[in-house]
């Protein structure tokens, strides 16, 4: 895909012990790198991160603070994307010219193929879940990475010039790509969100953008018309962009009216299928659906397959997922919901009187177009995590007051099951991060689930 560096015997630090870094350390071992292995915990288990490492278990490991002589030789930094790169021990290594890269740079410096990479505060997953379906309904040796789960790195060494990588690509990963180039690139929407890793809007919209940086106008960027920002990008962009819309008629681009989806093209527009024939809920995923289409559809699949792939598409785990009806109430997790605007979507789609949990770790959001779009739907709102006292003092200065706080999840769950009534609906849908009470929001979803499960009839 792109000429390496020649990593062969030379020392690379790797920092983060998590998955991402990980699994850094085993492609650079097998590609023939002296990786070294950071973490500044010093309570890490080293048996327990030895047998994680498996066939790199003998990479040496340093934990706690760097010195100078720790990190003298190498001549690479791969950062997971947890860590900021304004952290001190990575300005140094910028100070003496050494190349920082990120997970995703390194997966893409040693894989082969063409690349689909999806970017966007929200629907990432959801897209990038559906154009990696479509994908490999089409063909074989299809690989869906990135912030979905599955580094980049574990899959770079089984790709093949005929194979295609599906990407989910982070702000976090973004800032430590170089030559990541994809062949279609996507940009879903650009709303405020992770400032606290940002510190400004203009440094987050640049990331986003900065997916498109190595691109040329014989690649494709999808972008969302609807969102002010990406639609003024299109006549920056290096790629030639292609728009989606879900809200007006496109004379070329997809766009949604009414329930059905359209694609413009040289004067007409055909009807690709009705949103009723999906398995999926709401405007968001409308949009998500139109990005998918127009990636997959710019990657060279055929329409007909391409529809007959979204039409057996279930939802993704987390994101407004339905998980029972107990006593009459509706159960629905949407713990993916990490941002307002994510959650304002699990809102959107509520058909019932709502009671709604949220809060959680504080990522500098504002909450007052999320409390708007309460719109006489939600009854009550629970609160609970770090951000619960602002969240509740938003909500009362737009005249929303039925709000009650709650320590933990469980007891959050406790207030909502007495509250509910038969024909509700009971809604996970934080608003913000899990950091602080839950290791991520998968966690935080699949114990809200096993509390739904616990409740009797």
């Amino acid at each position: 895909m792109v000429d390496n560096m020649d990593v062969r015997q030379k020392e690379v630090l790797v920092a983060g012990s998590g998955i991402s870094g990980i699994a850094a350390v085993r492609l650079l071992k097998r590609a023939g790198a002296v990786p070294v292995l950071y973490d500044a915990d010093t309570g890490i288990d080293r048996k327990e991160l030895a047998a994680r490492l498996k066939e790199a278990a003998d990479c040496r490991v340093l934990l706690g603070t760097l010195s100078q002589q720790d990190t003298e030789k190498a001549e690479l930094l791969v950062l997971s994307p947890g860590i900021p790169v304004d952290a001190p021990f990575v300005k140094e290594f910028q100070d003496r010219g050494i190349p920082v890269w990120g997970e995703v740079e390194l997966g893409y410096r040693f894989s082969k193929g063409k690349v689909l990479a999806i970017t966007g505060t929200n629907g990432k997953t959801t897209t990038t879940a559906l154009a990696g379906k479509i994908m490999r309904d089409h063909q074989k040796d299809v690989f869906v990475v990135g912030n979905i789960g599955n580094p980049y790195t574990v899959e770079a060494f089984n790709t093949t010039q005929e194979s295609v990588t599906v990407a989910e690509i982070s702000s976090f990963q973004l800032e430590t790509t170089d030559r990541f180039r994809p062949d279609v690139s996507a940009i879903l929407n650009i709303t405020p969100d992770h400032l606290n890793r940002h510190h400004t809007m203009a440094n987050y919209i640049a990331l986003k953008e900065s997916i498109t940086k190595n691109q040329t106008k014989d690649q494709i960027c999808v972008l969302n018309h609807r969102d002010e920002r990406t639609r003024e990008f299109a006549a920056r962009c290096p790629a030639e962009p292609v728009f989606f819309s879900s809200q007006g008629r496109l004379e070329n681009g997809y766009y949604l009216e009414e329930d059905m989806i359209y694609h413009a093209m040289g004067g007409r527009a055909d009807a690709l299928l009705s949103m009723s024939e999906t398995k999926l809920l709401g405007l968001h995923n409308a949009e998500n659906v139109m990005a998918a289409i127009a990636m997959t559809a710019a990657a060279g699949v055929p329409m007909e397959s391409i529809l007959a792939s979204v039409k057996e598409f279930d939802a993704v785990e987390h994101r407004i997922e339905y998980v029972a009806t107990k006593r009459g109430v509706d159960y629905y997790n949407d713990s993916k919901g990490t941002n307002p605007d994510a959650a304002i979507q699990g809102i959107r789609a509520m058909r019932r009187p709502t009671i709604l949990i949220g809060g959680g770790y504080d990522k500098e959001s504002r909450y007052d177009d999320w409390i708007e779009a309460f719109d006489g739907k939600v009854k009550r709102l629970v609160l609970i995590g770090q951000t619960r006292e602002k969240i509740a003092a938003c909500a009362r200065a737009h005249g929303f007051t039925e709000i009650e706080m709650a320590d933990s999840l469980q007891e959050a769950m406790e207030i909502c099951v007495h509250a509910a009534e038969s024909g509700d609906a009971v809604l996970l849908s934080p608003a913000c991060a899990s950091w602080g009470m839950f290791p991520n929001y998968e966690a935080r979803g699949n114990q809200f689930k096993e509390y739904v499960k616990q409740i009797e009839e």
